[in-house]
């Protein structure tokens, strides 16, 4: 008898157990979601605070955007990684997420399997600028006289970085790497001719370029970008050049499916609305919202496409 009871006591237990997590995706979310982003104000703290308001109102619960900046966006997926897999703590990061995976020579997580991929929000291509008038000139310069022609790097391993270490493995041109602590130093020293090039962000770019005080060469998108027509795709030029930022959500790893669904068709949803897709038109971000597996896949394959490129740049952690 006792036996019996013992049986059907962990029968039980079991059966409470399978049903919990059907139980937490059906009251999800219980309290405010945490939207943790590895930068300072910038592209991606913008994004993350896009999303959150109508995050916020799908949901019907406080979403906060919490930056927690470092290590080149490591210290937020670390943190992200650790948290409790509820939904709760979802992490907002961008290209570093697969660049690092190389960068890197230890994280203290696993860009893949510590996570579970919500869905791409964004991506934003960058400008290449100058102020010659004659790009041509200064493409004839570099190959005459290598290593000569120089280009600002605002942050070693960034999309950025490796823009101008993709241009020259397919061009053949040798750019000299000047690095930068930041975007504005390097975009200062630009202004004042000290350097002669720079990856810099779409929206920053042509707010200098409209002003007459930079030349746009080139958008590192695969097409022109509709509000910029007149500057051409690099890929115009270098075919198969693409070097664009991307942005997207995470929640740590064995997020149940229900919840991992449920925050993709939020977000996606949002992201068919005309007034975000303007908020991120004007940040020079095209929307994206692709399914969770899409993402997945993204992950893995960005991940490929990068090192190679991080291994022959030879960029190390600042």
């Amino acid at each position: 008898m006792k036996s019996r009871s013992a049986c059907l006591f962990f029968a039980a237990i079991v059966v409470l157990s399978l049903s919990i997590p059907a139980l937490r995706a059906e009251d999800y979310p219980a309290r405010p979601i945490k939207l943790v982003v590895g930068a300072p104000a910038g592209t991606t703290d913008t994004i993350a605070r896009f999303i959150a308001e109508p995050m916020a109102a799908a949901l019907k619960q406080p979403v906060l955007v919490e930056n927690r900046p470092g290590a080149g966006g490591n210290l937020a997926a670390a943190a992200v990684a650790k948290s409790p897999p509820d939904g709760h703590t979802l992490l907002v990061s961008f290209s570093s997420h697969t660049i690092n995976a190389t960068l890197y020579p230890a994280l203290p997580y696993d860009p893949i399997t510590d996570f579970t991929p919500i869905t791409m929000v964004a991506r934003v291509p960058s400008l290449l600028v100058g102020r010659a008038k004659d790009p041509e000139a200064l493409i004839e310069l570099a190959k005459a006289k290598p290593h000569t022609l120089t280009i600002g790097i605002g942050g070693i391993g960034s999309s950025l970085h490796l823009a101008g270490e993709k241009l020259k493995l397919m061009t053949g041109v040798d750019f000299l790497n000047v690095p930068y602590k930041g975007t504005a130093p390097a975009l200062s020293d630009l202004l004042g001719s000290q350097i002669d090039l720079m990856f810099i962000s779409l929206v920053t770019g042509v707010e200098q370029v409209r002003a007459g005080k930079l030349r746009a060469y080139g958008v590192t998108s695969m097409q022109r970008q509709p509000f910029f027509p007149e500057v051409p795709a690099i890929g115009e030029v270098v075919s198969g050049f693409e070097s664009s930022a991307w942005f997207g959500v995470f929640a740590p790893a064995n997020l149940p499916g229900a919840i991992t669904e449920r925050l993709n068709a939020v977000i996606v949803g949002a992201l068919a609305e005309p007034k975000l897709r303007e908020q991120l038109k004007n940040e020079g971000a095209t929307a994206v919202g692709s399914s969770a597996k899409e993402f997945a896949i993204f992950i893995r394959e960005d991940i490929e496409r990068w090192a190679p490129l991080v291994k022959s740049s030879g960029a190390t952690p600042n």
